[in-house]
């Protein structure tokens, strides 16, 4: 995926930070579809920690809806006050829910070396000794 479709989806994770949390800290996730759709979600908490759901289950959940495939994914850390985002990698939870697409989907996740920026990563790089020989 080129640099400039994952800057799209921060974008709209930035846009949906910023309207539904304008005065808090969040987390966000934008997810871009086979046919260019972007759909966008926002992490549930819950009194029970382990009802909490990530970011990204929303947008993933609605992929399924819409039967489209999804081809990457972006979620970010939003802090209102200072106007800053951090992106944050696809936990395991949601990487698992990815590969339902294959292990080509794309994540961005932070830069190693260079502090506030970014890299683009096939779900295959984060898991390369995936479980499931099934899922290619």
């Amino acid at each position: 995926m080129q640099k400039s479709s994952h800057t799209e989806l921060i974008n709209a994770a930035v846009h949906l930070a910023r309207s539904r949390f304008p005065n808090e800290y969040s987390c966000v996730a934008a997810l871009k579809t086979n046919t260019g759709r972007v759909l966008t979600s926002v992490s549930v908490e819950a009194p029970l920690e382990s009802a909490c759901l990530c970011a990204e289950t929303g947008a993933i959940c609605e992929a399924h809806k819409l039967n489209e495939k999804i081809t990457a994914s972006v979620c970010i850390y939003w802090e209102a006050v200072n106007e800053k985002h951090k992106i944050l990698p696809a936990c395991g939870f949601c990487q698992e829910r990815l590969a339902f697409w294959g292990l080509d989907v794309e994540i961005a996740v932070p830069h190693p070396e260079i502090e506030s920026t970014w890299q683009s990563l096939k779900l295959r790089q984060l898991r390369p000794f995936y479980w499931n020989d099934k899922i290619k």
